[in-house]
């Protein structure tokens, strides 16, 4: 059986023979004297006067050891606790119970796992393990080390003879969010007291998907006369009817907190006035906010944000300035004026803060940066970057992503790693985005390896972002693969993965998914069926699309915006039915805009209907006189049935509206940078060695095929550089 090792090795060495002649007779009284004083310093966190105690008795007891060791690990002085165990151990003290829990508790907390469980070793050679207080400090190692098989292992062993062990194998489940094993577990229970209750439904609160079920939980403990909730329980549920946005569940959970007299505790008042701001109900969450007689900085943070949010913002003002302790909620306003598009009051509130703390300049970093002041956000983060705070890097990656500089975003990500900063969900969400607008793979990819190492992978915000990405970078393979790595979708994760199918003209697999997020129980949003109306125009199912275009109105409340119009607008014109798509337009609710009418008038062209088509373009061009597109589609139309003078008229019009078409791009990832290419692009800084490599290859083919060589040179420019 390994024992205790540590880097102090050599000294317990040194010392074993110098403390074994003290314990063997030791004079009570001064020794019981002694511990009682090395526990106050302890407790006091005077740990190097108590120290000093220690170090000068000529005699311990166990409990001495003991006393010194546990005030290290209540002051979290791991390393100095474990060192002093090492020595108690090597010095031929036998550690008892007490000492067992301690240093257990230690090894949990430090995560230092396996000096745990050579702990673990000598707990059994000695016995201890039936002990109650000792199992359960086994368990708690193991299952706060995330090493919940060796948790569960333990448990298996001693739960018979230790009934604690039942409720700290539930939590350790539920920290590692096996919620499954965790049910299993409760089930099984001999007893359910609220404790136990709690922390079940506090884990399904915590992952995705899983609100509805707790709030089935809490309603079957409802059903047992014996449990009594309490604010603990009272304050998760009424966070989980917020989310879920269940009004009538949380009117009627707010009549058992006053039942039982909570509604003045400061985590549950809070807590009402959050669920009262999610479901939008802004004037019982200020009802709340009024009857409590001191509120905290929680509830007013928690009020100002919700009516922020509703877009209140001189009631939040009114809150702000009737505040005596304002530090705290300076940054949510200054948030809260930016989301509202007033950046001076944003900054005039900066300057006027006596203190500036790291949250506001966080604060203000992003207010910069949305409003395209990156410049000023930089020179913020300068001045807070070797603080290393995670929210100031990702506040600066995401302002450099929002003013299309992603190159400079990856860059600030490799320095963050460098200088090992953590990262969090939004640090990977915003890169994934970053290499989505650059159409880089192989950064993707990169980044992906990375999010493995993290916990990250499995959650819905970053696994959509990264269907996303892998979705715009053409690798819809690995767009299924990231899907499928989430723990819960949502209807953000499949719209990104149907919407990726669709654009890559993959219309039946599309559809497919679509009626998958169906029978999960998921309901679709507009951007949802936006991809679905694109994936029915890709296979032509025109009735198909016709017929989600209603259920989207009628079944889920969705009111059709331009973008649903217009998607049905193409699929009606690419299909031939001009007539009905005109209809369409006619009979909309809302503006068109000249995106639709183009729609349309290139289906015109392509159908070659010129009655439909000159209507449509009448439209457009009362619309967007200087539409080019709805120019060179009309000249183009004109040009198909013979109408010359008709098309030199147009285009006639589109030189006075000095028409040039912006000019197609292509790319390609060397070195880690993004390379983009077009038509006669000089701008390039080896332009010239890229133009005679090209003038090489066209010199090759040329030789080899028997063709004209001024169509074959102009050819292979105008393909290769496009």
């Amino acid at each position: 059986m390994m024992i205790l090792r540590s880097s102090s090795r050599g000294t317990w060495k040194h010392h074993r023979w110098k403390w074994r002649s003290y314990n063997t007779h030791p004079s009570t009284s001064n020794v019981v004297t002694t511990n009682i004083a090395i526990t106050k310093l302890a407790k006091n966190g005077s740990l190097e006067h108590a120290r000093k105690l220690f170090d000068g008795m000529p005699e311990r007891s166990v409990v001495s050891w003991n006393t010194m060791i546990s005030g290290y690990s209540e002051w979290e002085k791991f390393s100095e606790a474990l060192t002093l165990v090492s020595l108690m151990h090597s010095s031929c003290i036998k550690l008892n119970e007490s000492t067992f829990c301690s240093v257990l508790s230690v090894c949990a907390r430090s995560q230092t796992l396996n000096l745990g469980k050579q702990v673990h070793g000598l707990v059994l050679k000695s016995g201890y393990q039936s002990f109650h207080l000792v199992g359960s400090a086994l368990l708690y190692l193991y299952s706060t080390c995330h090493e919940i098989e060796d948790a569960r292992v333990v448990f298996d062993v001693l739960h018979c003879e230790n009934e604690l062990l039942w409720s700290l194998m539930l939590v350790g489940y539920v920290k590692c969010d096996l919620l499954t094993d965790a049910l299993e577990i409760f089930k099984k229970m001999p007893a359910h007291d609220i404790v136990a209750w709690t922390t079940l439904i506090s884990g399904y609160s915590k992952v995705e998907g899983g609100c509805q079920k707790a709030l089935e939980l809490f309603r079957s403990m409802r059903e047992d006369d014996k449990v009594v909730p309490n604010e603990f329980a009272l304050d998760c549920v009424l966070r989980v009817c917020g989310r879920l946005r269940s009004l009538h569940s949380g009117r009627a959970l707010h009549g058992l907190i006053v039942k039982f007299g909570f509604e003045w505790d400061h985590s549950v008042s809070g807590a009402l006035i959050d669920f009262y701001c999610n479901c939008e109900v802004l004037d019982d969450a200020m009802l709340v906010y009024s009857a409590l007689v001191n509120p905290s900085i929680n509830d007013s943070n928690l009020l100002i944000g919700g009516l922020i949010l509703a877009g209140r913002m001189e009631e939040a003002r009114y809150l702000f300035n009737g505040l005596t302790k304002r530090d705290h909620v300076y940054s949510l306003m200054i948030k809260g004026y930016a989301v509202s598009g007033q950046v001076e009051e944003s900054k005039r509130l900066f300057l006027e803060m006596s203190e500036r703390n790291l949250t506001s300049i966080n604060t203000m970093i992003s207010v910069y940066s949305r409003n395209g002041e990156i410049d000023k956000a930089v020179g913020l983060f300068e001045g807070v970057k070797l603080q290393k705070n995670t929210v100031t890097w990702n506040s600066m990656i995401s302002g450099y992503t929002q003013n299309h500089q992603q190159e400079r975003a990856l860059k600030l990500y490799t320095t963050m790693r460098r200088l090992s900063i953590s990262q969090t969900r939004s640090t990977f969400s915003t890169l994934f985005h970053a290499c989505s607008c650059l159409g880089s793979l192989h950064q993707g990819q990169l980044i992906h390896a990375d999010l493995i190492k993290t916990p990250f992978e499995s959650n819905n915000y970053v696994g959509t972002a990264l269907v996303d990405m892998y979705s715009k970078c053409g690798s819809l393979g690995d767009a299924q693969a990231s899907f499928d790595s989430i723990a819960y979708p949502n209807v953000a994760a499949w719209t990104a993965l149907i919407n990726g199918y669709a654009h890559h003209g993959l219309g039946s697999e599309a559809l497919v998914l679509f009626n998958q997020m169906l029978d999960e129980g998921i309901d679709p949003n507009a951007t949802t069926f936006v991809g679905v109306l694109l994936a029915c125009t890709c296979v032509g199912l025109v009735s198909e699309g016709i017929r989600l275009f209603h259920v989207m109105q009628k079944h889920y409340g969705i009111e059709p915006t331009l973008e649903h119009y217009t998607c049905l607008v193409d699929l009606l014109g690419r299909s031939g039915h001009l007539h009905e798509a005109e209809k369409l337009i006619n009979r909309m609710n809302i503006y068109p805009d000249s995106i639709i009418f183009i729609s349309l008038l290139n289906a015109c062209w392509f159908w070659m209907d010129m009655e439909v088509g000159e209507r449509v373009a009448e439209k457009l061009f009362s619309l967007d006189p200087k539409s080019t597109s709805g120019c060179l589609i009309v000249s183009n139309m004109y040009a198909g049935f013979g109408k010359w003078w008709e098309k030199m008229r147009v285009r006639k019009a589109m030189k006075k509206l000095q028409y040039r078409k912006d000019p197609g791009y292509s790319w390609i990832e060397l070195n880690n940078k993004v390379q983009f290419f077009s038509v006669d692009d000089r701008s390039h800084p080896y332009y010239d060695i890229i133009y005679s490599t090209l003038e090489n290859i066209t010199a090759n083919v040329d030789a080899e095929i028997n063709f004209d060589c001024t169509s074959s040179k102009l050819y292979g420019e105008s393909e290769l550089l496009s």
